[in-house]
């Protein structure tokens, strides 16, 4: 897994993201938390694509920061196979920085995957499938037009 650009630029490996997101929850800790994680992608010309994985940690009511990967996989032209592999990338994710944050004793927050997906458009056939997925892992889920950290933040940077 590669290193992660800030919103605020800089470049931090994963346990460095981590651990920014435990000192901005210790920073007020009498406010709530909500840690996102999501993934967007976007077929290049040459058909490889390229995916964009956000960590947000929200501060509820008063901002937040994000954090961004970048990934390029080679012949993922269709469409299904670029959801199914945005959902596996936060999962995977979103298994290793739950780890790191029960490791290093963060603050209690709330979890959330969001996907790039709603009701309309071309993959709406496929909500009920990555929802279940999701739910499988035993991960709260949210799509459009709640799903912020895939659909906007990641989003910003395919």
């Amino acid at each position: 897994m590669g290193n992660f650009t800030g919103g605020q630029g800089g470049k931090f490996s994963q346990l460095e993201v981590v651990e920014e997101i435990i000192s901005f929850m210790e920073a007020d800790q009498k406010r709530s938390y909500q840690i996102v994680i999501g993934t967007d992608s976007s077929l290049l010309a040459d058909r490889s694509a390229d995916f964009v994985t956000a960590v947000v940690v929200h501060r509820i009511g008063n901002g937040g920061r994000y954090f961004w990967r970048r990934e390029t996989f080679k012949k993922i032209p269709i469409l299904r196979d670029r959801i199914l592999k945005e959902v596996l990338i936060s999962i995977d994710l979103a298994k290793e920085i739950l780890i790191d944050l029960k490791n290093l004793k963060a603050p209690d927050f709330n979890f959330e995957i969001h996907v790039d997906i709603g009701t309309n458009g071309p993959t709406s056939a496929m909500i009920q499938e990555v929802i279940g997925i999701i739910r499988a892992y035993n991960f709260e889920v949210k799509t459009k037009p709640e799903s912020y950290a895939a659909s906007k933040v990641a989003d910003r940077y395919t």
